[in-house]
């Protein structure tokens, strides 16, 4: 079956077929590992997941490589600030390396809590400088790149178009850009490549131009030639990254090699919050240790990004996300269900199942419609190890974990109740014995305040951390 996905280049879904052979490479922008990631930083790294399983579970090999920014990238994409690497290491009083490698780890940890598969190539911008170099050597050689006091810039006027992925009208807002205006630059958005370091900087490497430092952008263009070559499948990212990274990631190749990098770009939409944008400033960017410690599991997380489609903004708040933790719940009861069931299918309906479930993560990730097949088979009313089974195929592209669904159902049976907690559930069981509903109301929100979800069952009350 054919595959459709968005191509942020040409604005519009697209066929996909490999550029060589049955092996799909790809490039995926990774962290700058400087601070705990977020879980809008995790919305990206779930769908770089998603694409990744859909393209395997088609039958395709994959050479995915993903980089680690652990120097170079400045607090502003107008190349102004500082290097956040050097910010965090003074703020914590520690090497910038040490700094990378402990949120490197953390980054990884958080990645297997949430199924997350392992790009087949990782590339830490340390440990590429002689390729970036290089690779700046030859924009300057074919005479698109200058240099000043303050570094190495590429110069935009070279290139027969630039933007190509924003669509952004670059004189009016050049005409507009309320930024200082570097008087050696030839052109207010030309860009550095390649930085001339301070004498206090610490991450700094000798170069043609001195002791100095690579810009961001060209950190992804120097290790993804070196992995990939000078034409690769798919480019992802952050919607974020459009406009400037990305951008500038193209006009560095199409300088060097003449060639677009990627033949597809695609871009996750923002994770909100509340609403609202998620900034350090509000106090909401949410780790996924956060989200734990009120009960709702990474998995819950991942399965929460499910209910919007991956080019849509999507609004995190608790209350959903605790909604979704029980959506789990369920899906593993329903998955365990089945495993248990006795029941015949008929292979006809299980191929209908395969075949609308491939149609639809096959048409740009259409992950929420896929998950809509997948309720309809947990709901099924004939319990069936072979709907079990099938649950545990499209779970390849989930990545849900439903194998252990048993396991993680009793570990979630055995949470501690504080004893302050079973007195109030107690005085509710009593309330609901007595037909009291609105002081059984008035004690499930005392119990919501302080952390716990209620639900009730014919079997009773069941409690859960929210």
């Amino acid at each position: 079956m054919k595959i459709h996905l968005y191509n942020t280049l040409t604005r519009r879904k697209e066929e996909f077929k490999p550029l060589k052979g049955n092996t799909v490479r790809i490039y995926s922008c990774g962290p700058t590992v400087y601070s705990y990631a977020h879980i809008g930083n995790f919305r990206a790294y779930i769908f770089m997941d998603t694409l990744r399983r859909v393209l395997e579970y088609n039958g395709y090999q994959l050479q995915h490589v993903m980089n680690i920014t652990d120097v170079g990238h400045l607090e502003s994409d107008a190349d102004d600030g500082e290097d956040k690497m050097e910010k965090a290491a003074r703020k914590e009083n520690k090497d910038p390396y040490e700094i990378a490698d402990y949120y490197t780890k953390i980054f990884f940890q958080d990645m297997d809590r949430l199924h997350i598969e392992k790009p087949e190539i990782i590339a830490k911008a340390t440990q590429h400088i002689p390729e970036m170099i290089e690779f700046v050597k030859g924009l300057v050689e074919k005479g698109y790149a200058y240099e000043t006091s303050k570094g190495i810039y590429f110069d935009i006027s070279k290139l027969d178009q630039y933007p190509v992925l924003s669509n952004r009208n670059l004189e009016e807002q050049i005409a507009g850009a309320r930024v200082d205006v570097d008087t050696e630059k030839r052109n207010p958005y030309d860009f550095a490549l390649w930085i001339k370091a301070p004498k206090n900087h610490i991450m700094k490497w000798e170069s043609p131009w001195g002791l100095s430092y690579p810009g961001w952008h060209i950190e992804c263009s120097a290790m993804g030639r070196k992995y990939l070559g000078d034409e690769f499948d798919i480019h992802t990212g952050g919607i974020d990254h459009i406009p400037t990274h990305h951008e500038n990631e193209i006009a560095q190749s199409k300088g060097l090699t003449g060639k677009i990098p990627a033949k597809f770009w695609m871009h996750v939409e923002f994770l909100q919050v509340d609403g609202g944008k998620m900034s350090k400033s509000l106090g909401n960017t949410y780790t996924l240790d956060q989200l734990q410690e009120k009960g709702i599991e990474p998995l819950a997380y991942k399965l929460f990004c499910f209910t919007a489609h991956y080019r849509t903004k999507l609004n995190f708040t608790f209350e959903t996300a605790s909604s979704t933790q029980t959506a789990l719940t369920r899906l593993r009861e329903g998955y365990v269900k089945h495993l248990e069931g006795q029941e015949k299918i008929e292979n006809t309906k299980i191929k209908e199942y395969e075949d609308k479930f491939l149609e639809t993560i096959n048409d740009d990730l259409n992950i929420p419609a896929a998950m809509g097949i997948v309720w309809e088979i947990v709901r099924f009313p004939q319990k069936s190890k072979q709907l079990a089974d099938l649950l545990l195929k499209f779970d390849q592209v989930l990545g849900l974990d439903l194998v252990n669904s048993k396991d993680y159902l009793e570990k979630n049976k055995q949470i501690e109740i504080p004893k302050e907690i079973e007195e109030l559930l107690n005085q509710r069981k009593q309330a609901r014995a007595n037909k009291d509903w609105a002081l059984s109301d008035e004690i499930r929100d005392i119990l919501k305040q302080k952390g716990y979800g209620v639900k009730d069952t014919k079997e009773g009350m069941e409690i859960q951390k929210i």
